[in-house]
């Protein structure tokens, strides 16, 4: 680790920014029709239960990286090759968002752009931006998370204006019941992106106050909930459950749909600000986590140095990921919850704390 701390207020800022990354950018939870933001509200809470079996296992060990309790809980064998595991998790989500970035960027205003070089350049910034370190990282997002929210509200306010939001697209609530609606929720949102943030379990150590860890995560991810639960009512009531389901970008498109008094449109470079600004501290906390991760397992002195060779195999695999984006998207939805997602944020974490639980209990008696 290096010599850094951050404040509660920083680390609220990161993950709120992290989690809205790329999850504005898909139609989120549309499995469950007009119902998708009752299906996020509860991926959400029932969230806030993994949340805290995070919290608790930093809480057992609060000046170790996961890559170190690991060791201490299952051994050195075992908990190094699941702390590698994990890394490998951080850099192939990372590829996966940075993959989402390129597409956005090739089909919004760069058509005929290679997407390695769309990648390249995001990448190299974020490679720049981790060698500085986490303390620059949570600055820049004290600077753009202000910025963010004001184009949101501006954009939510010419929505309003433009007279596009019609509440009939939200209707009948609860059509086929409640069970597709929990199906989503524990096939999808539970884990996109709520418990996605146990890459903060590596940023945690940096806290400066690690009593207010737990409110700061759970505020976080219950201000993120409550603007994508926003973002998805606001896109189904302007576009409707057909066009939000088929679209690629359903938040482009309902910020393509403003027109205010016959002059203010086009107005798609809100949606681009918004979403490079998410995607890039998504991608610089998973990269970063990776980066710190690899250096404590391996134990490399000097983090930064493996921020290039690292950063280029993030790179080469968001390329090789998927030969198309309608793969990569089903890759993303379908597949990768149920072999990565379902182990890596619920089923191994439980087990963690549960034996290190035991392990603690036993060191209190003696």
């Amino acid at each position: 680790m290096e010599k850094a701390k951050i404040s509660a207020s920083q680390l609220f800022i990161l993950m709120v920014l992290f989690e809205l990354g790329s999850a504005l950018l898909v139609p989120l939870a549309i499995d469950a029709k007009q119902d998708a933001w009752l299906a996020i509200l509860l991926g959400m809470l029932i969230s806030l239960i993994l949340l805290f079996v995070y919290h608790q296992l930093y809480w057992y060990y609060p000046d170790l990286l996961p890559t170190q309790y690991m060791q201490r809980i299952l051994g050195k064998g075992i908990g190094t090759i699941l702390g590698f595991i994990y890394i490998l998790y951080f850099m192939y989500d990372a590829s996966r968002v940075l993959r989402d970035f390129g597409e956005m960027l090739l089909a919004f205003a760069y058509p005929d752009t290679p997407l390695f070089i769309a990648n390249a350049l995001l990448m190299l910034v974020i490679i720049y931006t981790i060698r500085k370190g986490i303390e620059v990282i949570v600055r820049s997002g004290e600077l753009l998370f202000l910025f963010m929210y004001v184009l949101a509200i501006i954009g939510f306010i010419l929505i309003i204006s433009s007279g596009l939001i019609h509440v009939a697209n939200l209707k009948p609530v609860l059509e086929d019941g409640m069970l597709p609606v929990l199906k989503v929720v524990f096939t999808q949102t539970l884990y996109f992106p709520f418990t996605e943030v146990i890459v903060f379990t590596m940023i945690l150590p940096y806290l400066n106050n690690p009593k207010k860890a737990k409110i700061t995560m759970f505020c976080a991810t219950g201000l993120s909930g409550i603007n994508l639960v926003i973002t998805m009512l606001i896109n189904i009531s302007v576009l409707g459950v057909n066009l939000t389901s088929r679209s690629q970008f359903p938040l482009l498109s309902t910020v393509q749909t403003i027109q205010v008094a016959d002059f203010l449109e086009r107005l798609d470079v809100f949606f681009m600000l918004a979403m490079v600004i998410g995607i890039f501290f998504k991608i610089s906390v998973l990269f970063y986590a990776a980066v710190i991760g690899t250096a404590n397992l391996f134990k490399v002195k000097s983090p930064s140095r493996l921020s290039y060779p690292l950063g280029l195999v993030v790179l080469f695999m968001s390329i090789t990921i998927a030969s198309n984006v309608q793969e990569h998207l089903h890759e993303g939805l379908r597949v990768v919850i149920f072999i990565l997602h379902i182990p890596l944020f619920a089923i191994i974490p439980i087990l963690l704390l549960l034996i290190a639980f035991l392990k603690n209990r036993k060191k209190l008696r003696g």
